[in-house]
Formats: structure tokens, C-alpha cells, sequence
């Protein structure tokens, strides 16, 4: 029973901090109140349990625990015994899933031209702004081992397969099936990282036009551009999440054939959607008539991320969904992977031959390997952990170096947070300065952003960094941004 129990999604909530410090029992009961108000939270839906609430906010189990019992008293939560506190009560919002009729082909594709290239960017010094992983915790032995046992292996010879290594599309889709998406290793792609992905999918698109967030990930824009796609950029605030009021107006006049979309820490802001924007998002690719591919590139780094329902599980096979093992393993490996569904599967693997024929088996052969020994299972563990610490530490230093008029946001853990700067700060300056000083800041909002930046800020990794090193780069700056004011 408790088994069955844990592989029950629950809602993505945001808590506003309101004028506290930390979060307390009342920001948590308005933000379910006002979402209940406002008819985003479907009946029946599970909330966070009390020690996934206590984790990501950082606050007392007492603080959890009284908040649910206040809203069970309001009326607008159930506590079943055993399972954890859900909403009671019809509201105003559709289930995307709850209609028996089939889903109609959102995503419509042939095949198109091929994508240029695209080079990424190389780090130095004190890097605050990396996505990557500090090397330190990266499993490079139990790695090599598998590599070792996969060369004795006799089970390679010189086929391979453009779809990707067949035993570990199997594993992957077992993967996803625990976490409650439909997935059959026939729609599985295996993909040199989750850029391949994106790539494939944009060849193959019938009508070039696509929506994304604005601020976007940079080479994922890039993509775009290099590819004479009509792009219309989607404003997202990570303090306030997105308007999906301005976005539907959007949708309506540019009307993409496309969303391509982060869940979970938006590169570059770290923001992620709750289940009811996740919902509304659907309904509106549903009116609207566009298809969409979930980028969930940073979900695995975040502790209890097993309970958080990807876009593809509320909005079903019309969602492509891509992941990647790359930032979590080792980037060198460049392993990704695309759900797609029968309707748009031999199109999409007959781009990824367009462009590579095939990857590397050997390198698909030992990442099966390593997750078959358990070690990916364990290894994730032990990564989230540790960026739970870093995450804290990030907060920690922030808050006792930066000048009153910064902020930043909270995103729970994972890899990325947003630091946002008081207008009259010039970022290229700031920027060139901090080189000076042995810090790398990514100062350019332009790769980031479609039209004029609505932020002036930019991202910090604080995952790659040591704690000393981490607290060092971010005095540095706090110093710089004091300099600049």
C-alpha cells in the first residue's frame, strides 16, 4: 500500500513570502486559499506532504503540519489518513486528462531542413553563473567500471542503432513509468544530450513558428534563429511566475505551431511552474491547437522529485518530453534522451540520422549498465543531498553579503537561482569588472532575451562551486554590485 501511495503526484505550489523573512503558517494558507479562490486547484488533487513542504520551503514540520490542519478547518483540504491532505470540492478548472475522447494531433511535422551547429561557452576562474555540477561529485569511477565491463563485453559488434541502444530505451521507459508518464521503449530516443532533442524537433516542424519562455535558454534561442523560426518570446517572472493572462493574448496572435517549455529550473531564471499553471498551459494548447516538447532537464537534481508531475503525465502523448543524463553524470558524455509517440517517432529519428546517424553505442551500452547496478538511483540520492547543502549556503551568503535593494529568488534547491539587480546597475560593466577580479557574471541579456530585457539580472550557479569558493565569488560581487550603486 505504501508503495502504491508514493507514486501519487502531488501539486506544484508556490508560496509567496509576503513581508516575512522565511516563509510562515499563514503565506502557505493564503497561497491554497488563493489558489482554491481562483478555481487552479483540480478536486482530489494531492498536496506536497508535510516533510516535502517542510524541505523545499525550509521551515518546521510544525509550520507544515499547522498550515494543512488550518486549511482542513477552512474546508478547502481533506486529511486522509495514511495518504496526506488533498482538496476537497469541485472547481472552475478542467482536468486536461479527465475527457475519454482521444487527444487531437497537436504536434503537427514532416521533414525540414537541417539545423546548423551550435558552439557553447567555456568557464574559468570563480564561475557563479555555470549549470554544471561541481567534477568532485560526479561518480567518474563506478563509471569507469562500467565502461571496463561494457569493452569485455562480446554483446557490441558494428550495427548500431539510430533510435539509440535498444536495452537501455527500455530502462528509460521504466524510468518514466514510475513516475507516472506513459512511456513505451518504442517511443524512446536516445539523443546526444537534450539539445539533440530540441534539434530534432525543429527540423521536422511543419510550420515554423514557436513560442518559448522569455527569458529563454540561450542556445536553445539560438537554435531557433539560426533556423529562421517566427518566434514569439512568453514574459516569465521568476518572483511572480508567468501572466498566462499576457500569454494566452500572445498565443492567440502569433498562434505557434509550438511551445517549447523548461518545468522545472528554467535556464536561465530557475523558475519552476506549479501544477496549475502546468494545467492552464494545457488547456491552452488544447484551444489553441499547438504542440509542446517539456525540457526536464533539471527535475532528478531536486530532492522528492519522484512526486512532481511532468507537463507530459497531465497532458498525455501530445507532450514531447526530453531529459538529459549529462549535467547529472558527467558532461562529457553528452547523453539525452526524447519521449516522442507513434504519431511523430520515425519523423524525428529520421532527423537524428540526418544530422549523426547513430551515437555511440558503447557510450548508450555503459549508461545502461551503470543505472542496471542501481548506482544512477544511488548516486542521484547522494547529488541531491549535497545540492540541498549548496542551495542553503547560496541563500546563507546572499543574504548576510548583498546590498538591501538585491534580490533573489528561492526555487527550493536543484542547480539555479535568479539575482536580480537595481536597475541603475549596469550589467556589461559589472560584468567586465568582476573578470577583472577572477569572477565570471554572464552579463549578457541578450542571449537571453527576445526584444528588451524586462529583468536586469542574471543567473547563479551554485552547484559547481565548493562552499568557499561559492561564498568568495559572491562577496566579490556583492562588492562590485556596491561599487556600481
Amino acid at each position: 500500500m505504501a508503495g502504491s501511495v508514493a507514486k501519487v503526484p502531488y501539486l506544484r505550489l508556490r508560496v509567496d513570502r509576503g513581508s516575512s523573512v522565511s516563509f510562515t503558517r499563514l503565506d502557505i494558507v493564503a497561497a491554497v486559499r488563493r489558489e482554491h479562490e481562483s478555481g487552479r486547484l483540480p478536486a482530489g488533487s494531492r498536496m506536497p506532504p508535510v516533510r516535502v513542504l517542510q524541505h523545499q520551503l525550509g521551515i518546521s514540520k510544525n509550520t507544515a503540519q499547522s498550515a494543512y490542519e488550518e486549511l482542513v478547518a477552512e474546508g478547502l483540504l481533506v486529511n486522509r489518513e495514511r495518504r496526506g491532505y488533498f482538496v476537497r470540492g469541485a472547481t472552475r478548472q478542467k482536468s486536461s486528462t479527465s475527457s475519454g475522447a482521444a487527444a487531437p494531433a497537436l504536434l503537427r511535422i514532416s521533414l525540414a531542413a537541417v539545423a546548423p551547429q551550435v558552439r557553447a561557452r567555456c568557464a574559468d576562474t570563480i564561475d557563479l553563473c555555470s549549470v554544471f555540477i561541481d567534477p568532485e561529485l560526479l561518480p567518474r569511477r563506478k563509471l569507469a567500471e562500467c565502461f571496463r565491463s561494457v569493452l569485455r563485453s562480446r554483446g557490441l559488434h558494428a550495427a548500431y542503432d539510430a533510435q539509440g541502444f535498444a536495452p537501455l530505451r527500455t530502462l528509460i521507459a521504466q524510468r518514466l513509468t514510475r513516475r507516472g508518464l506513459s512511456a513505451h521503449a518504442d517511443d524512446v530516443i536516445v539523443t546526444t544530450g537534450s539539445q539533440q532533442a530540441l534539434d530534432m524537433v525543429t527540423r521536422v516542424l511543419e510550420r515554423r513558428a514557436v513560442a518559448t519562455e522569455n527569458p529563454a535558454y540561450g542556445i536553445g534561442k539560438l537554435l531557433f534563429e539560426m533556423n529562421q523560426m517566427q518566434v514569439v518570446g512568453l514574459p516569465l517572472d521568476p518572483f511572480a511566475g508567468p501572466d498566462l493572462s499576457v500569454w494566452r493574448k500572445m498565443i492567440a496572435f502569433a498562434r505557434p505551431a509550438l511551445l517549447y517549455l523548461t518545468t522545472t529550473f528554467q535556464n536561465p531564471t530557475g523558475y519552476s511552474y506549479t501544477t496549475a499553471e502546468l494545467m492552464q498551459l494545457i488547456e491552452l494548447s488544447r484551444e489553441f491547437r499547438f504542440g509542446i516538447v517539456e525540457d526536464d532537464w533539471g527535475s532528478d537534481m531536486l530532492s522528492f522529485s519522484e512526486f512532481r508531475p511532468p507537463l507530459r503525465v497531465l497532458g498525455g502523448d501530445n507532450v514531447l518530453y526530453m531529459n538529459s543524463f549529462t549535467k547529472k553524470l558527467l558532461p562529457s558524455l553528452r547523453i539525452g534522451y526524447l519521449l516522442a509517440n507513434p504519431a511523430t517517432r520515425e519523423a524525428l529519428i529520421t532527423a537524428k540520422q540526418v544530422a549523426t546517424l547513430a551515437n555511440p553505442t558503447i557510450v548508450e551500452a555503459m549508461l545502461c549498465e551503470f543505472i542496471a547496478r542501481g548506482y544512477y538511483d544511488a548516486h542521484l540520492r547522494a547529488l541531491q543531498a549535497e545540492l540541498d547543502v549548496r542551495y542553503r549556503a547560496c541563500l546563507d551568503t546572499l543574504a548576510s553579503v548583498m546590498p538591501a535593494d538585491v534580490r533573489w529568488t528561492a526555487p527550493g534547491g536543484g542547480p539555479v537561482l535568479w539575482l536580480e539587480l537595481p536597475g541603475r546597475v549596469d550589467l556589461q560593466r559589472l560584468g567586465a569588472r568582476m573578470v577583472e577580479k577572477g569572477v565570471r557574471l554572464d552579463a549578457r541579456l541578450a542571449a537571453w532575451f527576445f526584444g528588451e530585457p524586462h529583468l536586469n539580472g542574471t543567473r547563479i550557479g551554485y552547484a559547481g562551486l565548493p562552499a568557499a569558493q561559492l561564498q568568495r565569488g559572491l562577496e566579490v560581487l556583492a562588492a562590485g554590485i556596491r561599487e556600481e550603486i
